[in-house]
């Protein structure tokens, strides 16, 4: 089995490449930082699966997994991501993904959605299986018409970071993030952040604490 891990962090992926290694005999793994060498790798090599993060710095990971299921249609993509909001999990399945896993999950999960996704079905994280199929619903209006750019600074946006902090995790300029950031506004028809932060409640991209 040849499986691509993409993550922009050299601990965590190290850490994951280590911990398949250690629970799949004969595993074959490669490394990629960014969608960018991720795509590079792909063309010089084809994997039995890629896992892929979905916050990537330059092209993000919902764009990296649309332009590798343009190329390689039958390509099992397994997302693997800190978030568990179904709007992005939609988004990810939209782009072409056929596995989401979040990196809570346990060692016997992943190996169990890796060994899974390389026989050719397809994997989603038990719970979130569960809530997609309850809540089988459109985002709310506006979040439909977001790019997976946009949609990850809405995201960020939401959740308060400060637009020099978004800037600096995604690689790009903090005058990039206010352009966004006013699209958004546009798009959503709100005026603050703090209006931002309700549509993300209502959409149930944001968990409010019981």
């Amino acid at each position: 089995m040849k499986i691509l891990l993409v993550d922009d962090h050299a601990v965590v992926r190290q850490g994951y490449a280590s911990l398949l290694a250690a629970l799949i005999p004969g595993l074959q793994l490669s490394e990629a930082e960014s969608g960018e060498e991720a795509l590079a790798q792909v063309e010089q090599q084809i994997p039995s699966l890629v896992i892929l993060d979905i916050g990537l710095p330059g092209i993000s990971g919902l764009e990296t997994c649309r332009r590798l299921r343009q190329r390689l249609p039958l390509l099992p993509v397994l997302m693997f991501s800190m978030h568990d909001e179904l709007p992005l999990v939609r988004q990810a399945l939209d782009a072409g993904a056929t596995g989401y896993l979040t990196k809570r999950c346990s060692p016997d999960v992943l190996v169990e959605a890796v060994r899974r996704m390389a026989a050719g079905y397809p994997y989603i994280e038990g719970a979130l299986a569960s809530e997609l199929a309850q809540q089988g619903v459109a985002p709310k209006a506006g979040l439909e018409e977001m790019t997976p750019r946009e949609l990850e600074i809405f995201m960020m946006l939401a959740r308060g970071l400060p637009p020099r902090q978004i800037a600096e995790r995604l690689s790009i300029s903090s005058k990039t993030v206010s352009n966004h950031l006013a699209l958004l506004k546009s798009k959503l028809n709100v005026s603050s952040q703090a209006e931002m932060v309700h549509r993300a409640i209502e959409a149930g991209m944001l968990r409010v604490p019981a």
